[in-house]
């Protein structure tokens, strides 16, 4: 990978993540107002016709896309992602982008955690010591036992355990399935099972908030299509860790656009997380390299 592939990589990963935060921001103006599950379904809408559209472009077409080896477990995958988009998006009105975004942030952390249980891969005591140093930084987010504990607070967390189950499940089936198949499914299942919930919510939408969720829909795209083009350009290893700059970005939108409040604890507490995060996938890239070094 040479060093203009990995500088193009880290510009679009870093682009991916400030169209997320603006995707995030957009999804919190529209639930505050609208139920999540209309304003998620027809999200879903424009993202599977993305989908369909990427697929036709690939070798193959449809009919590559859609020949999975593990049919049942992209259907789950699919329906995962969507119900914690759904729950993320709840926790965005409950308690605002800065602090679910501050929690979400552990989702790395939740990952390796499950890596042994979910996948049979080997957790080193390091990767164990950044894993509880993480989840200190989330209760210290969290204030359990200086202020009334909020309920509230669960949803991101749900929400980061189920995104950290979502992408145990992506790397299960890479074992056999391409990017491009995953993708679809992850696209098409999701839109179909949000359409069968969403639209028994369906809510009359003004012009101007369809202006909205029509930036909303387009920004979903750009997106995933910024990620795409990210991991064709570099190294998913050398270039996640940029992913958390979501965090500040969203952070920057909820002060500036709704009012948010960067409390000190959030602030030492997410940066506790960040760091721990961070230390994890720096230990599973060295392992990744040195697992390649010995094969």
């Amino acid at each position: 990978m040479t060093s203009s592939n990995l500088r193009a990589g880290i510009l679009l990963m870093t682009g991916a993540a400030l169209v997320f935060s603006a995707q995030d921001a957009m999804s919190r103006h529209l639930a505050g107002t609208y139920n999540v599950f209309m304003v998620v379904m027809i999200r879903y809408w424009f993202f599977a016709a993305f989908v369909l559209w990427i697929a036709q472009r690939q070798p193959g077409g449809l009919r590559a896309a859609v020949r999975s080896g593990y049919p049942l477990v992209q259907i789950f995958r699919g329906v995962l992602l969507v119900a914690e988009i759904c729950v993320m998006v709840a926790a965005f009105v409950a308690l605002g982008l800065v602090e679910s975004h501050a929690i979400f942030a552990a989702y790395p952390l939740l990952v390796a955690a499950l890596s042994g249980p979910v996948l049979g891969e080997k957790v080193g005591w390091r990767r164990w010591a950044a894993i509880g140093i993480g989840f200190v930084g989330v209760l210290v987010i969290l204030e359990p036992g200086v202020t009334v504990f909020s309920p509230l607070a669960l949803i991101p967390v749900a929400s980061a355990f189920m995104f950290a189950l979502y992408g145990l499940l992506t790397r299960f089936v890479a074992r056999r399935d391409s990017a491009a198949v995953s993708f679809f499914w992850t696209g098409v299942s999701g839109a179909v099972v949000m359409t069968a919930v969403g639209i028994w919510f369906w809510e009359p939408m003004s012009a101007g908030d369809w202006g909205w969720m029509s930036l909303l829909c387009v920004s979903g795209a750009t997106a995933h299509y910024l990620l795409i083009r990210a991991y064709e350009a570099a190294e998913a290893s050398a270039i996640q860790p940029f992913a958390y700059l979501q965090l500040p970005f969203a952070s920057v939108l909820g002060i500036l656009i709704f009012g948010e409040t960067l409390r000190t604890n959030v602030l030492i507490g997410a940066g506790i997380v960040v760091c721990a995060g961070l230390f994890t996938l720096w230990r599973a890239r060295l392992r990744a390299s040195e697992s390649a070094a010995r094969s």
